[in-house]
């Protein structure tokens, strides 16, 4: 079996951010899984680093995203420890309230829309369809993932799917291996979170 202490030298060259980035999402999906506030410090380091991989890979909206996701792991981690106002507990998973769901889902047809202008319009990018899709659905879905609502896994299967299918044809293949194992993971997560919901 190879090992990375065996991988030529040229090798971990070229991909170090995408193996560094790769353990750092993995140990995000699992802190998520077990819902632990945790996440987002292994997320913050997770998406610093992604910036310098996505400009290299010419993932631009993905680069771009990255800085938004920075923005919300400091979001997220104030949401989860601020306690409600009726109590003095934190935030618990709860269900996406039926009320925003139409608006949430003009909002994301709307961003992936624009951001599909942008990539065409301003960059070289050679997926831009894709690269807008798992983008736009990103944004909405680390926003329910701060409010701690249960949906939020099945957007993030979404992303998973076609994230790893992209990533493999942009030759970053940890990555891309990273999101088949977040698909399994995020699968789990749904029933893992409805459980503690329930409890």
């Amino acid at each position: 079996m190879v090992s990375l202490f065996t991988l030529p030298s040229s090798f971990l060259a070229a991909h170090w951010l995408d193996i560094v980035t790769t353990v750092l999402g993995l140990a995000y999906i699992i802190l998520e899984y077990k819902a632990s506030i945790w996440m987002w410090l292994a997320g913050f380091l997770m998406q610093a680093l992604g910036i310098v991989l996505y400009y290299e890979k010419g993932l631009y909206a993905d680069c771009g995203m990255e800085f938004y996701y920075l923005a919300m792991t400091v979001y997220g981690w104030w949401r989860w420890i601020k306690p409600k106002a009726d109590s003095r507990k934190p935030m618990a998973i709860r269900h996406f309230p039926r009320r925003l769901v139409l608006p949430w889902l003009a909002l994301t047809v709307s961003i992936w829309g624009v951001i599909y202008w942008l990539l065409v319009t301003f960059t070289n990018s050679t997926v831009p369809a894709a690269d807008a899709f798992t983008t736009a659905l990103s944004i909405v879905g680390i926003w329910a993932l701060a409010h701690k609502y249960l949906e939020q896994w099945f957007v993030w299967i979404a992303v998973d799917v076609v994230t790893c299918v992209l990533y493999f044809y942009k030759d970053i293949p940890f990555k891309a291996s990273l999101y088949a194992l977040y698909v399994v993971i995020a699968v789990a997560g749904f029933f893992k979170w409805r459980r503690l919901m329930r409890a």
